[in-house]
């Protein structure tokens, strides 16, 4: 306690740490800092061309975002795109870094990577415990590599952040900090209840859980349908399974209510479930909280595709945005905005091909309505000009729309043609079948069961 007296400061002092041409690194998802980040904001037209980066982008709004419009003094990156980077970033107040998630990890603890290290780095985390640790909570992913490799590094106490226990990198002890913030306890951001599913998401899903067998090492992201599948898997008469996620989502819980989720079958990890963040409800958030079931742990230790691989029997399960007849996966953009990011979609589309049984499934609606209310296709002849390939053609494991289902491995570009257009909206598939023959990739032999 008494080095934990001399390290305690104001957030106004922590801000005075930052000097001009720094770059400062916020916590991930929901440990990014909330006092320091108001402190620093007051510094604005002081300080001169200080970079900001943050992972995933949650409320409350940044104060460096909407202190300093011309950017005289922040420019704000991030990681990964939520919908308030997306909005900031159509103010041009935001710029996105690409990077694959698993990378996060290395790119954190490699000297060779000295430029991407932060100067100031600053997290919220729970209280400090008996023996001196602050957990990282809700947000593992490469807080603790970036902290060590930072200039200065500070941490923002917050009461009500749940402690996730280990698995790996989940503390920073204090001897390893320069200096704590006590801040004012805010909540801890949680997710609004998740959509109601379409039908079309409802026969994806039905597809997709058909395939699950028991002893699986699930991968669920966010949204209504991870969460409309766990709830089919709840209900479902599947027993042991495993969880190895990037995102502790709120159909885990459910899943483990049920008696689901015991990871009796996993190569490591054995009994736990191993995540690098979650988002989600105060319910999951509980759930989490002391919980030796469970795992946080660096990205890399979810993520990298050797991790994943090591496991059998994985199932990895992610939305797209769009995909051509060539094959080509946009997951990440509407044409050149910028929606979200790679994130960790590919490391798990490579790793679970690279398990013994496992099956990675990227999952989309055939068709979007726009804001006009027309329908569009999300198959293309080709991706939106500016659109970003996030999984290569040769990538793609099993694609999955609610009409059908189709493995992509070893087919040739006749081949992925004609499947995808079989996946496709019916309104959509002449145009499709007529854009396969002008880009020659159509063969008199290719037959369309419509």
């Amino acid at each position: 306690m008494e080095e934990y007296r001399r390290k305690l400061i104001s957030a106004e002092e922590a801000a005075k740490l930052v000097q001009d041409n720094d770059i400062v690194e916020y916590g991930m998802f929901a440990t990014k800092p909330i006092e320091f980040d108001k402190a620093l904001a007051q510094r604005a037209g002081e300080l001169k061309n200080v970079s900001i980066r943050a992972t995933g982008t949650i409320l409350p709004i940044p104060e460096v975002i909407k202190c300093d419009p011309e950017q005289k003094s922040f420019q704000y990156f991030s990681w990964y795109f939520t919908a308030l980077d997306r909005k900031a970033a159509d103010l041009g107040l935001v710029c996105h870094c690409p990077f694959n998630y698993h990378e996060a990890t290395m790119l954190a603890y490699n000297p060779d990577f000295k430029h991407f290290w932060a100067d100031v780095w600053c997290a919220q985390v729970t209280p400090m415990d008996r023996n001196g640790c602050f957990n990282f909570g809700l947000g593992n992913s490469h807080n603790r590599g970036m902290a060590l490799n930072s200039r200065v590094a500070i941490v923002e106490v917050n009461e009500n952040m749940p402690r996730c226990l280990g698995g790996s990198d989940e503390y920073v002890h204090i001897s390893e900090i320069d200096y704590i913030i006590e801040g004012s306890n805010p909540p801890v951001f949680t997710l609004p209840p998740a959509a109601e599913p379409t039908e079309a998401e409802r026969r994806i899903a039905e597809q997709i859980v058909s395939e699950i067998v028991d002893g699986a090492c699930l991968q669920l992201g966010i949204g209504a349908l991870p969460n409309l599948i766990g709830n089919m898997i709840a209900e479902s008469d599947l027993k042991d399974l495993g969880i190895q996620s990037e995102m502790f989502c709120d159909a885990f819980v459910k899943m483990y209510e049920a008696g689901k989720i015991t990871n009796m079958r996993k190569a490591k990890d054995i009994n736990k479930s191993t995540y690098s963040f979650s988002l989600g409800t105060q319910e999951t958030y509980d759930f989490l909280n002391d919980n030796p079931r469970c795992a946080s742990v660096a990205v890399y230790d979810t993520n990298s595709p050797e991790a994943i691989a090591r496991n059998d029997n994985v199932v990895s399960i992610n939305n797209i945005l769009e995909i051509d007849l060539l094959c080509q996966v946009c997951s990440e953009s509407h044409g050149l905005r910028q929606i979200s990011g790679t994130g960790g979609q590919l490391d798990f589309v490579v790793g679970a091909f690279h398990s013994k049984g496992g099956k990675s499934f990227l999952a989309f609606s055939s068709t979007y309505t726009d804001s006009e209310g027309k329908l569009h296709s999300r198959i293309k002849p080709l991706l939106t000009p500016g659109a970003i390939v996030t999984v290569p053609r040769t990538q793609v494991h099993y694609l999955v729309t609610e009409y059908g289902m189709v493995n992509m491995k070893a087919l040739s570009i006749w081949g992925r043609a004609e499947a995808l257009i079989n996946l496709a909206h019916p309104d959509f598939r002449d145009d499709l079948l007529k854009a396969a023959k002008e880009m020659k990739i159509w063969s008199r032999t290719n037959r369309i069961p419509f």
